[in-house]
């Protein structure tokens, strides 16, 4: 299994910081999100997993990439 790769997130925050991400940076380059096809959340319920934020998203070339937010560290990272 591949390692969780760090990414650079710029979110749309409503009515609670980073509600989902806008674009993201990979290597330099800019990504998109023309949709959030998926979403889930891990935690709470086993204290070992940090609360988490899960993201499909499809950016505006039709790339699929799902997107972890690690809640508490506020870092994010591609998997």
């Amino acid at each position: 299994m591949k390692s969780p790769t760090p990414i650079r997130v710029e979110c749309h925050s409503g009515y609670k910081a980073d509600e989902y991400p806008k674009c993201f940076y990979l290597n330099e380059n800019k990504y998109e999100i023309k949709e959030i096809a998926d979403r889930w959340y891990q935690g709470d319920a086993n204290p070992e997993y940090p609360v988490t934020n899960y993201f499909k998203v499809v950016t505006v070339s039709g790339e699929r990439f799902i997107l972890k937010h690690e809640v508490e560290k506020d870092e994010w990272y591609m998997i």
